[in-house]
């Protein structure tokens, strides 16, 4: 008894003493870690900015989805929660139950379920195992009504593209972020937008009890996310999926490797439509070939071709050294400096106007031009309208294409170099040209992006574009009645649009390989309706296949052309063209 005794005190002894360390001496450690043991903090995941048209029409979504996920230790042998039925209080049910009643939300079977959600046999119990992946809420809320313990919801922000493949290398896809929790820009708009689209995450801070339930009367400490921005293009998604759909017919028709079609407004440099024959659905991007996740309009670099020759001539009648109706003398082939330059037809020799020379693309008569200034005022005036200089849209990849300074052009790059050869440019540089011809010699920054709208819903503008006058408002006049010759007269007469006076430029470039020039690049721009122009449209079809003569991207431009001039009401010409004549003398219908 005594030693019962003393055991007894000494016991009671130690007791005292821990009681006076915990609750005295060391009380605020004591306090923190329970309440560290207590505390729980979930991330509160922001929702991502959609993707929308100038129109409002939604291009790319996030929903909210989540992952459903149980702790499967501390788990009691049964579940008590509160009654379905509506009644107050509360009911115990079996773990049996719960996991039938959990089945049929998830639409799983029990006996697989059952093994994910308690440790089978001597299984050690796991702290983190998955139950079901990207539900949608109401299946969430069911679930949680079930009352299994330590089960939670991881929330997931799912990208859905509601228009298929409608401007999909714009916009790209998503990619799981690192720890899984959410998505990420992989490609197009999705990952040059990341810092508006994303959003900031936020936090929630509670205690819960032993069995893992949130203890209800603690207070709940809250850091709200930030939503992402939505995104606001230019895109008429009505324009882009015509001008995809062109670009796909066009693609089929000649097999060609690529065609691409661009539509801008010329007043503002706003961008109606990129369609690209390379159907991208950022819904599975994995079905479209990798070099084809990205717009070819921006990426790919080509040599224009006779389009090239619109900065030559416009330089030249900006410094005077020309008029549209000077004289020249052009044969089919001609030498300068030892480089013979050939016409791609034979003709005859022809005195011809310098508009002429333009309407019907003679390489001669181009030179002839082109030299009337030295190389490096050309230079000057091709890399004033943009040309080897990336033009930045708020898409990655963008190419600058080559161009290389004056004082490297060798012998025939000096002449080469007027008819659209020698350097490379993109399917948008050359629509960036022509809307700097028709807005009156002023350049405006292309742009694909109109804005960005906030959580309140107040939308934040984007700067207006970089204004830069190239050439002469008088050059631009005369310049759209020499690309009026070309229509009425000239290489274009198939991409005249009945009832509006129409403006632009063929081209035919050679294409380059490491094998040498082994395909061609044509293509049209054009501008209408040219009493007030409105818009450009250029179409561009890369190494087509069969015969040469059959090649024409004309239909794909007066396709786009057409319904861009509907879609904006745009009222018919009444002004009469002033297409300048093609050859000296009365006599203009002359053989090819």
């Amino acid at each position: 008894m005594r030693f019962v005794l003393i055991l007894s005190v000494t016991l009671l002894v130690i007791i005292l003493a821990r009681l006076v360390w915990v609750q005295g001496i060391n009380a605020a450690t004591v306090a923190n870690a329970a309440q560290q043991n207590r505390e729980r903090e979930e991330v509160i995941a922001p929702m991502r900015g959609s993707i929308e048209d100038r129109n409002g029409t939604t291009l790319a979504v996030s929903v909210d989805r989540y992952d459903l996920v149980i702790d499967q230790r501390e788990q009691n042998e049964d579940i008590r929660r509160a009654k379905r039925d509506g009644s107050n209080g509360h009911e115990r049910i079996s773990w049996d139950q719960a996991i039938q009643e959990l089945a049929k939300a998830l639409d799983q079977d029990p006996e697989e379920l059952a093994k994910k959600v308690r440790p089978q046999g001597d299984a050690k119990p796991k702290g983190y195992v998955v139950l079901a992946k990207s539900v949608t809420p109401e299946v969430r809320n069911e679930v949680r009504e079930i009352g299994i313990p330590r089960l939670s919801s991881l929330l997931r922000s799912e990208r859905q593209y509601p228009q298929g493949v409608i401007a999909g290398p714009l916009l790209g896809f998503v990619r799981n972020s690192e720890d899984q929790t959410s998505v990420v820009g992989a490609e197009g708009l999705e990952l040059s937008q990341e810092d508006h689209l994303a959003g900031t995450a936020g936090s929630r801070k509670y205690e819960i009890s032993a069995d893992g339930v949130r203890i209800p009367v603690t207070e709940v400490e809250e850091t709200p996310a930030v939503n992402g921005q939505d995104v606001i293009l230019t895109i008429d998604s009505d324009i882009n999926y015509v001008a995809q759909r062109a670009a796909e017919k066009k693609q089929a028709q000649f097999n060609a490797e690529w065609v691409s079609v661009i539509a801008m407004e010329v007043k503002t440099g706003k961008i109606l439509a990129i369609g690209d024959s390379a159907e991208l659905d950022p819904n599975d991007p994995g079905a479209t070939a990798p070099e084809f996740r990205r717009s070819t309009s921006i990426t790919r670099a080509f040599e224009p071709g006779s389009t090239g020759k619109a900065p030559i001539f416009a330089a030249a009648l900006d410094q005077g050294v020309i008029k549209p109706t000077d004289e020249f003398t052009v044969p089919n082939k001609k030498t300068f400096t030892k480089e013979t330059i050939n016409d791609s037809l034979e003709h005859a020799t022809y005195d011809m106007t310098a508009a002429g020379i333009f309407a019907r693309s003679y390489n001669t008569g181009t030179v002839m031009v082109g030299n009337k200034m030295s190389k490096q005022t050309r230079y000057d005036y091709m890399r004033a309208f943009g040309l080897g200089t990336p033009i930045q849209v708020g898409l990655n990849g963008a190419s600058a294409g080559q161009l290389a300074a004056p004082e490297n052009w060798d012998r025939r790059q000096q002449y080469t170099t007027m008819f659209g050869q020698g350097y490379s440019q993109t399917v948008l540089h050359t629509a960036s040209i022509f809307q700097t011809l028709a807005n009156g010699g002023v350049r405006l920054s292309p742009s694909l992006i109109e804005g960005y709208r906030n959580d309140d819903g107040s939308v934040t503008k984007i700067p207006d574009p970089e204004e830069k006058r190239v050439v002469k408002e008088s050059t631009s006049k005369e310049m759209l009645k020499i690309m009026e010759s070309v229509v009425d007269f000239g290489t274009g007469y198939k991409e005249a649009i009945p009832g509006y006076r129409v403006g632009g430029k063929t081209g035919t470039g050679q294409a380059a390989s490491a094998k040498g020039y082994d395909g061609y690049t044509y293509s049209f721009a054009g501008v209408a309706p040219l009493e007030d122009p409105q818009f450009v449209v250029v179409a561009t079809m890369y190494r087509p296949k069969g015969n040469w003569k059959d090649f024409s991207v004309a239909d794909t431009f007066t396709d786009v052309m057409s319904h861009t001039l509907n879609t904006f009401n745009v009222p018919p010409s009444t002004t009469k063209s002033e297409a300048y004549d093609v050859f000296v003398g009365k006599e203009q219908k002359k053989s090819w």
